[in-house]
């Protein structure tokens, strides 16, 4: 019995000194991020990696760390370069934003960035896959704050770019076998057209509905007008009525006035330099 307390008195000096160890890693892990963003500001960013993982590895719940070195490895990917050193880049910052979702799974930050890198490695080369994977994330966005005009607007360019990849495909296939090719400017013939609308027609509507969405959000988005003009003219694409199609047209090159016009008043509100 008497030597109980003295086995309880070890018992908290171990505790105490755990305790003491791990305050002692967070504070080296604060100190290796700060050196981390110092080293990723000037641009050494195989220096930064490094600090960042060994923050990290110092402290897991160090979010911020977490994130900037999934920020470092997206820096690191060049959309389109082949080399699996750079495919690497891009896979492992999904990995690591994927790694701060296991814990925080409404990360919007995490969230935009494997949106972000998806994108970019969706683009060069092309891939449907990825990108409608980097728009389920936009998606996600929307689902926890839907008052952020953002994601609606990458929702929006994400439609674009498969619908005008599909468009020139199908515009490409048709010329081949056509005696009369048609020109990138020309309408669809009807029943490309039709074709073209059946399998892309819900596509380009979703791509519209989001773009005015962002619009509504945050008035004079002149990027997202700039988008919007271009969805018009993928639907004007589906038409098969001349009526239609020149519709369509009016009110891309509406849009095209608009950000012109925006674009213009931004530029007078510059202070000259």
């Amino acid at each position: 019995m008497q030597g109980k307390p003295h086995i309880w008195f070890l018992v908290a000096v171990v505790l105490a000194a755990l305790a003491a160890g791990a305050g002692c890693d967070k504070l080296r892990a604060r100190d290796r991020l700060n050196k981390g963003v110092n080293a990723y500001k000037s641009g050494q960013f195989d220096q930064a990696i490094e600090d960042f993982k060994q923050a990290k590895d110092l402290d897991p719940s160090l979010t911020n760390a977490q994130l900037y070195l999934a920020t470092a490895y997206a820096s690191q990917y060049v959309p389109g370069a082949p080399s699996q050193e750079n495919i690497n880049n891009g896979n492992q910052a999904i990995t690591e934003f994927k790694a701060i979702l296991d814990s925080d799974p409404n990360n919007l930050a995490a969230i935009d960035g494997i949106g972000s890198i998806l994108y970019n490695m969706g683009g060069s080369p092309f891939d449907a896959a990825k990108l409608n994977e980097s728009k389920a994330y936009h998606e996600k966005h929307i689902q926890i704050k839907p008052e952020d005009p953002e994601p609606y607007y990458w929702v929006g360019v994400i439609d674009w770019s498969l619908a005008f990849r599909a468009n020139k495909d199908m515009r490409d296939a048709y010329n081949q076998k056509s005696k009369k090719p048609i020109k990138e400017s020309d309408p669809m013939p009807p029943a490309l057209a039709m074709e073209f609308a059946s399998k892309y027609g819900t596509v380009v509507d979703d791509g519209i509905t989001n773009l005015q969405k962002a619009m509504t959000l945050r008035s004079e988005y002149d990027d997202a007008m700039a988008y919007l003009n271009l969805l018009y003219r993928q639907k004007a694409d589906m038409e098969t009525s001349k009526e239609a199609r020149d519709t369509d047209l009016q009110q891309a090159d509406d849009l095209v006035e608009r950000v012109k016009a925006i674009k213009q008043k931004k530029a007078n509100l510059t202070p000259s330099s």
